[in-house]
């Protein structure tokens, strides 16, 4: 069986939404998931600034084991997810992939399928910079990245042909069913990739 990782950091639950999409479009191609998501790097003095931001945290830590470097190592097939922070990655989600530093020094990532999603508070608020800047770090561990393209029909209407992703509006509005198609595909290439790689 296939063996598909998504590690995502949310803090408003678009990227979670869209992380268990992949997850659903992956089990559809066979393929055993694990869920993970990266932990705050903030305190509770700053996490009160955002009204419902720890209570949101503590709902999804429950629900999410943190990702470990094992996690990394068992998967034939990883998925980064993260909201987009200035156009790039969360410093969470950046963190978590400094931290597998032996893995990459050890060649244990070479040869995996690799991918990334995104959700943003506006259309142009770095979707595809987002996912670009991810691409660089799965180079650097020696995944083969596997895009979206615009292999399904929903493409044409959501997402980017770089990775599923979804607009907020700044107000946590979840992902559309198109979004969401997207991401299921998302889930599906990357698990059916990576048996392919597995030979």
């Amino acid at each position: 069986m296939t063996k598909v990782l998504i590690v995502f950091y949310s803090r408003d639950g678009s990227v979670e939404t869209l992380a268990g999409a992949i997850a659903d479009g992956a089990r559809e191609a066979g393929a055993e998931v694990r869920i993970r998501r990266v932990r705050e790097l903030v305190g509770p003095e700053v996490m009160a600034f955002v009204p419902g931001w720890a209570e949101r945290a503590e709902r999804m830590n429950a629900a999410y084991p943190a990702p470990t470097a094992e996690d990394a190592e068992w998967a034939d097939a990883i998925l980064l997810g993260s909201p987009t922070r200035f156009g790039g990655a969360s410093s969470e989600l950046r963190a978590w992939l400094e931290s597998l530093g032996a893995l990459w020094y050890f060649g244990k990532l070479l040869g995996k399928a690799g991918g990334a999603f995104t959700s943003t508070a506006n259309p142009h608020g770095g979707q595809e910079t987002t996912i670009l800047s991810l691409y660089s770090a799965m180079a650097h561990l020696g995944l083969i990245i596997v895009p979206t393209g615009y292999g399904d029909p929903a493409l044409f209407g959501a997402g980017t042909p770089y990775g599923a992703s979804s607009t907020s509006g700044g107000t946590a509005t979840p992902p559309t069913e198109q979004a969401l198609a997207v991401a299921r595909y998302q889930g599906r290439r990357t698990a059916e990739v990576a048996a392919k790689l597995r030979g």
